[in-house]
């Protein structure tokens, strides 16, 4: 039996006690993925008192909803969605998004300065979250979760250009966040 076959089998178990409402069973599922669900959740809250906040309602969600799950696919690729869309919900309910750039100017491509090399993933993640809320959750939604903009414009309630306008002034105040770090000044000081 592979290691992985045991966390399907202990997934399964945990599953069905907590449909039961088993409260020891929601706890260790809890303790299981709550980590990697609170770092999702830090992709999309403006704070990390408002991802603990869409921590808590996601997995409120999951145990109300824990009987839906039909598992045609990973539990925990199921448990992502529920707290993904929580976070889409409270963005939603919280915002109203509007087109900063000219849909015309959208199909321009911008291209990324090879000076990001350097950049460590915890750089940029940084960088991504010193973004406007706006603009990360649209970033979060199209590159990392991987939605399209007609998606994305359903799940918000915005137009499908407004979308890619904000996608667009996302990776445009990133580029230049990129070219501003100390990090990329440093490494083309080096290389001179």
């Amino acid at each position: 039996m592979q290691p992985n076959d045991d966390k399907v089998i202990l997934y399964n178990e945990l599953i069905e006690s907590c449909k039961s409402n088993n409260r020891d069973a929601q706890y260790k599922l809890y303790s299981l993925l709550s980590g990697k669900m609170f770092a999702v959740c830090l992709r999309y809250a403006k704070n990390r008192e408002a991802a603990e906040d869409l921590l808590q309602e996601g997995f409120v969600k999951v145990f109300i909803n824990i009987d839906k799950f039909r598992g045609d696919g990973s539990f925990e690729g199921w448990v992502r969605r529920i707290i993904v869309n929580t976070a889409v919900e409270h963005y939603r309910k919280s915002t109203k998004m509007y087109p900063v750039v000219s849909v015309d100017d959208i199909n321009k491509d911008i291209p990324w300065a090879d000076t990001g090399d350097e950049l460590e993933l915890e750089d940029l993640m940084k960088m991504i979250d010193k973004l406007s809320h706006g603009y990360k959750t649209i970033f979060n939604l199209y590159v990392v979760e991987g939605y399209s903009h007609k998606e994305i414009g359903e799940m918000l309630e915005i137009n499908e250009g407004t979308s890619k306008s904000q996608l667009a002034r996302a990776r445009y105040l990133l580029m230049d966040m990129v070219k501003k770090s100390e990090i990329v000044k440093k490494s083309a000081t080096i290389a001179k």
